[in-house]
């Protein structure tokens, strides 16, 4: 995936033939504040930005064929070659087979990512997660071509980027963007009469917990009618770079019936992840 940064960045804004294979990574000249929870467009401008000496309003037009470009370069390698060095931490997919069997038809799972949808789509089907049946079908405007035997419900770094690589709050607000467009894709799905009444968010990264508190806070889960108010959670898990007391702080204090954070230490392996969800309460779709 770093490679495919800059392959596709150094082809089509550099005229360059192979630049991965002189620069490897992204953060080979991006300072790490400047990449680490980016999503794919972001980067993608901010390499442009830091190697090849362009502002972002160059490159910005071109970024539907970088996205093209970085996905025609992973998928040169078999799905064992791509996972190499990555994979679930132990509970996850166990975690996401039982959450499968209690779908019932009244839970939408689908995957919020700063990837663009075909590499999204080759990830989870290599690192097995695609196989557990957990996520929902893609929405009916889901159109990206490749991997179709892997595509599911979602909001991607290919559907959204703001440009705006200068403002640092831009991180989290394109991944609440991105939080938004699964959501009303979700909203897409359901059958007459149905609503969606709680919305949860999952994350092991202040930027995943502070996008889900800006989507409440820019009202993007609201229905036209003023009649249904949706509950909006985001489960912080500690199991990544942050730990807990610090994704507690982003959450800030509960809100009961509007804003419902959780953060649990041990994550998908907490005995309470399930019921974190509000699986035991109201989430559902009715």
């Amino acid at each position: 995936h770093c490679k495919a940064f800059c392959h596709a960045v150094g082809k089509v804004l550099g005229g360059i033939d192979s630049w991965e294979s002189q620069i490897g990574s992204p953060l080979a000249v991006v300072p790490s504040e400047k990449f680490h929870g980016c999503t794919d467009g972001l980067v993608s401008l901010n390499l442009a930005k830091y190697g090849l000496g362009l502002v972002s309003s160059h490159s910005f037009p071109h970024l539907e064929t970088i996205f093209q470009t970085m996905y025609e370069y992973v998928s040169k390698f078999s799905d064992e070659e791509f996972i190499q060095g990555i994979e679930p931490l132990p509970s996850v997919l166990p975690t996401l087979s039982r959450l499968r069997k209690l779908h019932h038809g009244s839970i939408l799972c689908g995957l919020v990512t700063g990837n663009i949808e075909g590499i999204a789509r080759k990830k989870m089907r290599a690192c097995g997660i695609f196989a557990t049946g957990c996520l929902s079908p893609k929405a009916a405007d889901q159109i990206w071509i490749g991997d179709d035997d892997a595509s599911f419900l979602g909001g991607f770094g290919s559907d959204f980027c703001s440009g705006d690589i200068e403002d640092q709050s831009r991180i989290y607000k394109d991944r609440g963007e991105q939080i938004a467009i699964a959501y009303r894709r979700a909203r897409s799905c359901l059958k007459d009469g149905q609503k969606i009444v709680r919305v949860v968010h999952i994350g092991d990264a202040p930027a995943d917990i502070l996008a889900t508190k800006w989507c409440l806070e820019e009202n993007k889960f609201n229905y036209d009618s003023d009649e249904h108010e949706v509950v909006v959670s985001c489960v912080g898990v500690a199991t990544g770079k942050f730990s807990a007391s610090i994704l507690r702080e982003c959450a800030g204090n509960i809100q009961r019936g509007k804003w419902e954070p959780v953060i649990l230490e041990q994550g998908f392996s907490d005995p309470a992840f399930i019921e974190s969800l509000g699986i035991t309460q109201d989430v559902r779709i009715e």
